[in-house]
């Protein structure tokens, strides 16, 4: 495992959970003006490397709404 990926990891995202398979799911939310947020999450394996990463956009009552795979490619929003 890279130690040095899994700091630099805690450190950019608030929040993170160790999954069954020894992978991990690191996310943090942005608050927009109007109510809605961004919730980004980067899942890892056990090695640290990513796997995914996407941002989920939530409206003003909590619900998902949007969805933008950006990585292993970038799929663009689709609206849920």
């Amino acid at each position: 495992m890279d130690f040095l990926k899994r700091i630099d990891n805690e450190k950019k995202f608030t929040s993170w959970e160790e999954l069954r398979d020894g992978s991990r799911k690191y996310w943090f939310v942005v608050n927009g003006k109007l109510g809605w947020s961004a919730k980004y999450v980067k899942i890892v394996d056990k090695d640290e490397q990513t796997i995914s990463f996407c941002q989920e956009i939530y409206n003003e009552s909590g619900s998902l709404v949007e969805i933008h795979e950006k990585y292993p490619i970038d799929k663009g929003h689709k609206k849920l």
